[in-house]
């Protein structure tokens, strides 16, 4: 069969070294973003790695403390010594009064500690220069605002889509790969990301979908290594990968496939999914649907209200 396109080990070396580049950045920029979620997220419960609490922490909330209470236990812990953190809490607990704030030492603490990162100049954070602001995160810790929310959520959906739409048209210069699993790799990126974003605001609303976030977050992740790795391999080491390595095999394999092979191998794997997707189905109806219902029944019955 010929190839409608060139395949990537056979483009020229600048078009190579520009797509090399990007994929490079794009991959560094990947790794801070993952360093990054293990630094925010990630030490929303206190403790360093990515857990269920952490996701339910950062958008449900930690419904049995206030929004102060919760980031200087969690991810501001390592800002502050212990002692001086208590003195916050304290100050909280008895009310969080503007008298107190200047009494209690805590004003001084504020000003050391937290005012260099979080001033009028910082963009996004409150500034702890105005008592406002501060006392604002004193109530109840319900998790991510709607606001933010939706302000997060449009810079991702336009941001990530734009890199993997670059990654994606690098990818389909492949030739190692099928173009059913090239479609496949393609568009999983997509699917994982508006699932991602979605599973924010359905933890917002119950902490039971914490880990659609995670499985989300992996299966962007997932399919972003596999095109990342398998276009520089193509594009640089095609001979000593696919012709002389581990790579011949699988070509082969792929190549003298049938059509009834492929069948067989179909319906092994939904033999494999059925039960998972029946028990994900029972569970959203047993625990997810109602939830959902009880949620749109209650803002029906407050509309109705005068």
């Amino acid at each position: 069969m010929t190839l409608k396109y060139t395949p990537l080990k056979d483009h020229d070396t600048p078009i190579k070294v520009l797509f090399t580049g990007y994929l490079c950045t794009v991959g560094i920029g990947y790794f801070f973003a993952l360093v990054q979620i293990l630094f925010t997220h990630g030490m929303a419960d206190g403790k360093l790695g990515l857990s269920v609490d952490d996701i339910v922490y950062s958008y449900y909330g930690n419904r049995s403390g206030t929004v102060l209470e919760t980031k200087l236990n969690g991810s501001m812990k390592d800002k502050a010594p212990e002692q001086e953190r208590f003195d916050i809490m304290q100050w909280v607990r008895d009310g969080a009064n503007l008298n107190d704030y200047k009494d209690s030492g805590v004003e001084k603490i504020i000003e050391t500690r937290c005012v260099m990162c979080h001033n009028k100049e910082a963009s996004g954070i409150p500034d702890f220069t105005r008592f406002e602001q501060l006392k604002a995160l004193t109530a109840g810790d319900e998790g991510a605002t709607f606001a933010s929310l939706t302000r997060v959520s449009h810079i991702h959906l336009f941001g990530i889509s734009f890199i993997f739409m670059f990654v994606g048209l690098i990818f389909s210069f492949a030739e190692t790969t099928s173009t059913k699993y090239k479609c496949i790799a393609i568009g999983m990126p997509y699917v994982f990301l508006i699932a991602d974003i979605l599973s924010w605001w359905l933890t917002k609303i119950h902490p039971m979908f914490a880990w659609l976030v995670i499985v989300a977050g992996m299966g962007m992740g997932t399919s972003f290594i596999f095109m990342w790795v398998i276009s520089l391999l193509e594009m640089w080491l095609f001979k000593p990968v696919f012709i002389d390595g581990p790579g011949r095999h699988y070509q082969q394999w792929r190549d003298t496939m049938t059509w009834e092979q492929n069948k067989i191998r179909f319906d092994k794997f939904m033999a494999f999914i059925k039960p998972a997707i029946a028990y994900i189905k029972e569970k959203w109806l047993i625990h997810g649907w109602p939830i959902v219902k009880d949620l749109f029944n209650n803002r029906s019955d407050k509309a109705d209200k005068p």
